[in-house]
C-alpha cells in the first residue's frame, strides 16, 4: 500500500509540471501583478491561456519579457507567442512543454487610496503672509505599462500590490501640490473654492511623472481638506465673529450699557451704583428729546477712555476698558485688593486705590437708626 500511494504521489507530480490551463481568479483588491505558480515552470504545448477583464498576461523568458495578451483565451503554440518562439529557438513549431513565466498584471482601477502632505507646506500668502497648510484626499491606481511595470517594480516578485508602491505614489502627490500652490497663487481663503481646478492639475502633473517611468496612472484624484494651524483657524473665528457684530462702536456701547445695568444692580457699589442708573436715565431721555430736534453741530470727540492691565496669577491680562472691569467687579472677577495698571500710574495699584475704580468698592451705607418709640 505505502508502495501504491508512492507511485500515486510521483504520478501526479509529473503531471502536475505540464499545465495546460493558464489562469487567475483574482479575488483580491489592491494586487497590481501576481506570477502564476507551476513547478518547474513547465507549461504543456497547447495550452490555454485565459485573461480575464481587468487583466494582461505577459510572459517572460529567463528575465526576458516576452509576448503580452489582452483579456480572451488563447491556445499557446507558436502563432500567437512570436517573441518566445523567437526567444526559445522554435522554427518549425514545438511539441514538448516548455519553460516560461507569466505574469498577470491587473488592469482594474484600485480604489480607496489616501493621500495626504506628511509635514506642513509653508507658502507666502497675501492676507495671512507665512503660513502653513495641510491637506489630504483620496486617489486611485491604475497599471497603464504592463513592461515598464514588470521592469521598474515587479522584478522576480511572485506578488506586488499597490501598497508597496503606495509611499511613492503619495510622495509624489505631495511634492507636486506643493509645486501647484507656489506657482497659482491662490489666496488661501480662495483654496476652498477652487478644489475642483486644483485637483484636476495636481492629477495630471502626477501622472506625468509616473506614467513614462512606472506605467502607471491616476485616473482619479480629489482634494478632500485643505487645513489651516490652529491659531490662524482661531484668528478666522475671531475675524468672523467681528463680522457678524458689524459696527463696532455700537457693540461697544452695548457692552457698556450692560455693565452698568451690572453695576446699578450691585449691592456693592451703594450711592454709585444709584447715581450710574440716574445718570443712564438722564441720558436715554436727552437722546429721546433730541431725536426728533434739527442737527446741530456735533460735540468735539470725548477724550479717550483709560484702559486698564489687570494681574492675574502673575500673569497680565488686558488691557481692558473701564465698562469690562465695572461687569467684572460686579461678577465679583475683579475685588478691591486686584492690582491693576494703567498709563500714566507709577506702578501697580490695588483696585481700591485708583480713582476711576474706587467708587465702585464704596462700602454701603449703614443701617438706619431704629425708630423712636412711640
Amino acid at each position: 500500500m505505502p508502495q501504491d500511494n508512492t507511485r500515486m504521489g510521483l504520478f501526479d507530480k509529473l503531471r502536475a509540471e505540464f499545465v495546460d490551463i493558464v489562469e487567475w481568479i483574482d479575488d483580491s483588491q489592491h494586487t497590481l501583478a501576481w506570477r502564476f505558480p507551476r513547478y518547474h515552470n513547465q507549461i504543456k504545448n497547447g495550452a490555454q491561456l485565459i485573461v480575464r477583464p481587468g487583466q494582461l498576461a505577459v510572459f517572460v523568458n529567463q528575465g526576458k519579457m516576452a509576448d503580452v495578451f489582452e483579456p480572451g483565451q488563447y491556445t499557446l503554440d507558436t502563432k500567437n507567442l512570436p517573441i518566445l518562439s523567437t526567444l526559445q529557438g522554435w522554427k518549425y513549431g514545438f511539441d514538448s512543454p516548455f519553460k516560461a513565466e507569466v505574469y498577470f498584471i491587473s488592469t482594474r482601477q484600485i480604489t480607496d487610496l489616501k493621500w495626504g502632505t506628511p509635514n506642513p507646506i509653508m507658502l507666502r500668502d497675501a492676507d495671512f503672509g507665512p503660513i502653513r497648510l495641510r491637506a489630504f484626499g483620496i486617489y486611485t491606481l491604475k497599471a497603464l505599462d504592463p513592461k515598464a511595470i514588470m521592469k521598474e517594480l515587479v522584478g522576480t516578485d511572485g506578488s506586488f500590490d499597490s501598497e508597496e508602491v503606495g509611499e511613492l505614489i503619495r510622495g509624489t502627490i505631495a511634492q507636486c501640490f506643493t509645486d501647484i500652490l507656489g506657482e497659482s497663487k491662490i489666496a488661501a481663503l480662495d483654496l476652498a473654492s477652487n478644489y475642483t481646478s486644483i485637483s484636476e492639475t495636481l492629477r495630471k502633473k502626477v501622472c506625468e511623472a509616473i506614467d513614462d517611468e512606472y506605467g502607471l496612472q491616476v485616473p482619479a484624484l480629489k482634494i478632500v481638506n485643505i487645513s489651516f494651524p490652529p491659531e490662524v483657524e482661531k484668528a478666522l473665528d475671531t475675524r468672523t465673529k467681528m463680522s457678524v457684530i458689524g459696527n463696532m462702536g455700537q457693540y461697544q456701547q452695548f457692552q457698556t450699557a450692560e455693565a452698568m445695568v451690572l453695576a446699578a444692580g450691585n449691592p456693592a457699589g451703594g450711592g454709585m451704583g444709584q447715581g450710574m442708573g440716574m445718570g443712564m436715565g438722564f441720558a436715554m431721555a436727552n437722546q429721546l428729546a433730541t431725536a426728533g430736534a434739527a442737527p446741530a453741530m456735533a460735540p468735539p470727540p470725548p477724550p479717550p477712555a483709560p484702559m486698564f492691565h489687570i494681574s492675574v496669577g502673575g500673569q497680565t491680562q488686558g488691557p481692558f476698558p473701564v465698562a469690562q472691569l465695572v461687569s467684572n467687579i460686579g461678577t465679583g472677577q475683579v475685588n478691591a485688593q486686584t492690582l491693576v495698571w494703567a498709563p500714566g500710574q507709577a506702578g501697580w495699584l490695588p483696585a481700591s486705590a485708583v480713582p476711576t475704580l474706587a467708587g465702585y468698592f464704596a462700602a454701603p451705607p449703614p443701617p438706619p437708626p431704629p425708630a423712636p418709640p412711640k
